[in-house]
């Protein structure tokens, strides 16, 4: 649990630099269509600079409170994002993962995550939709980032966040900065393309970092009661791989861990997850965990037939060994 004051300082450096040298790149690579590999590598640096502002605001990062909050406020709003209102809805996923009524996640929305919104979706494009929403699901991401920002910004909009007249002007000045810095550089369509693939990739980086840690596991009825151990390894998934995939999901991918030490930085995840895993095999709790692919094909899989599929997602631990 000691703080990676090295590790972190670096990583938001190294960050810092590459924002500032992809912004020079914008500059000199000018009207050309060369301009996409930098959309891309924006979309790579903005998805990296998410994750560390969300270390930061599970207090990774600092001992301080105060030095976290500010630093993953200010993350937040680089990338587009309102941390005042991604806390308050990751706390809630947190609280109570994959729980009807509890995880914001698993919330009616465009996809549909449990059988009772999917059953309400069986007729005419909305049916046919949902019955293939699994497919649909990499293309959807690219937009993810988008409906983030857009999402965040909406709720700044409404009196009651703290420091949300704050959060609102970054957000507002880095957008305007970001358009008009297109618009002066680039021809319209240029600049639209740029912008269209820069959120594309952002969207695709930072929700299929989240997509595979819990939809497919198992899903909590609303009025069930778990101990936190239960609660928080049986509806998440680990994704096996090494230093590259660490990086690629921003450490997302040790999510058992970062579910039961939510404040833990992230290099240690990888170091604890031998001590989880051991110790879930003598208590008898199920620990998953599986490679990239494998486990996308199995958020596919259920997401195309959530509606049919997944009548019986959750099984009381207890219950289950009181019969075994």
């Amino acid at each position: 649990m000691a703080r990676c004051y090295g590790y972190y300082w670096s990583r938001i450096t190294m960050a810092l630099l590459a924002l500032a040298a992809v912004v020079v790149a914008l500059v000199l690579v000018g009207d050309s269509w060369f301009q996409l590999l930098v959309a891309a590598g924006l979309g790579v640096v903005l998805t990296q600079l998410g994750f560390l502002g969300h270390d930061a605001a599970h207090r990774q990062v600092f001992r301080s409170a105060e030095w976290n909050e500010w630093t993953a406020r200010l993350l937040s709003a680089g990338v587009g994002l309102s941390y005042g209102w991604w806390r308050g809805k990751h706390n809630r996923h947190h609280a109570g993962p994959n729980q009807v009524g509890r995880d914001p996640d698993i919330a009616p929305g465009v996809l549909a995550l449990t059988p009772e919104v999917a059953d309400a979706r069986t007729e005419g494009a909305r049916g046919w939709f949902t019955r293939h929403q699994g497919w649909l699901l990499l293309p959807l991401l690219t937009l993810e980032g988008l409906n983030l920002q857009v999402a965040g910004t909406r709720s700044l909009l409404v009196p009651g966040e703290r420091h949300r007249l704050l959060e609102l002007g970054l957000i507002l000045l880095r957008t305007a900065g970001y358009v008009v810095l297109l618009l002066v550089l680039l021809p319209t369509g240029k600049a639209a393309a740029f912008f269209g693939l820069q959120t594309a990739v952002f969207g695709l980086l930072l929700g299929g970092a989240f997509a595979p840690n819990h939809i497919g596991m198992p899903i909590v009825p609303r009025a069930s009661r778990l101990d936190f151990l239960h609660r928080q390894v049986l509806t998440s998934r680990n994704i096996t791989g090494g230093r590259f995939v660490d990086a690629v999901m921003g450490g997302l991918n040790h999510q058992v861990e970062h579910h039961l030490f939510p404040s833990m930085p992230r290099p240690r995840l990888r170091r604890v997850r031998p001590v989880v895993r051991d110790y879930c095999a003598e208590q008898g709790v199920p620990y998953t965990e599986m490679g990239l692919l494998a486990a996308y094909a199995v958020v596919i899989d259920h997401l195309n037939h959530v509606g049919v599929g997944a009548r019986a997602t959750f099984d009381c631990p207890l219950a289950a060994r009181l019969r075994g």
